[in-house]
């Protein structure tokens, strides 16, 4: 069954990168045609597959919903929707919400800059902690213990000539984002842009979320970027509020 099951999620994977015959899925999943066949009949009776003309399979539209249905799923993203659309509205610039998963940052919402030039990131998408804003807001807001463990853990490859690089710099950053309530990227992770980034909170005061602004360093110098703090504030605030952080 477990093998089943590891080859049916392979032949989605497989899909992912368009529509394939039969003997393309066999090939990629290295295994005879009757046993893709099968896996397909299973997976196109749940519309997870679908087929497309009379030799070709697609991802159908169960996978679809199922992945829509998980991200509404996320209690962080749609409380907090209103306040990043109007950050974004304010702005103009790519607002981005992170949440902290298996040691990574992931994205799960994002709303497009009004500048032409466009981000790498996407929702879905993981992102390093040691050089993102809200990568920092969300390790710094772990427990000590944690945190030491993370920044220990982490092998701080350098992206840019600002990225931190060893552990002891890491730490110290984020002592700082814990006592100042934000996060700064300058321009460490794409060196044509840089970041701020605030906490979201829940209930207690738990951070479930970062929310960031990120902008092309050509349209604004790092003064600039700070001047927009209050505004990340504001919509950080707001967020929160609405995932039942209270004062």
């Amino acid at each position: 069954m477990s093998q089943s099951l590891d080859r049916g999620l392979s032949l989605l994977t497989a899909l992912a990168g368009g529509a394939s015959t039969l003997d393309e899925l066999a090939d990629a999943l290295g295994v005879h045609k009757s046993t893709v066949l099968r896996l397909l009949r299973t997976l196109e009776a749940q519309h997870f597959v679908q087929r497309e003309g009379a030799r070709h399979y697609r991802l159908g539209s169960a996978l679809f919903d199922l992945a829509n249905r998980a991200l509404e799923g996320r209690d962080v993203r749609r409380e907090s929707a209103p306040a990043l659309a109007a950050l974004n509205d304010r702005t103009g610039h790519t607002v981005h919400l992170a949440t902290y998963e298996d040691g990574e940052v992931v994205y799960v919402d994002k709303y497009e800059g009004r500048h032409s030039v466009r981000m790498y990131s996407r929702v879905g998408k993981r992102a390093p902690l040691h050089c993102t804003a809200v990568g920092k807001v969300l390790v710094a807001a772990l427990p000590e213990a944690q945190r030491l463990k993370v920044a220990r853990g982490l092998d701080y490859p350098r992206l840019t000539a600002n990225t931190i690089t060893t552990a002891e710099e890491y730490l110290a950053e984020l002592a700082r984002v814990a006592e100042r309530g934000y996060a700064v990227d300058n321009a460490e992770h794409e060196d044509f842009i840089h970041c701020v980034a605030a906490p979201v909170r829940g209930p207690g005061g738990a951070v479930l979320a970062a929310v960031s602004l990120s902008v092309p360093k050509v349209l604004l110098d790092y003064d600039g970027l700070l001047a927009l703090l209050p505004d990340l504030r504001a919509a950080a605030e707001d967020a929160s509020t609405h995932n039942g952080w209270t004062r």
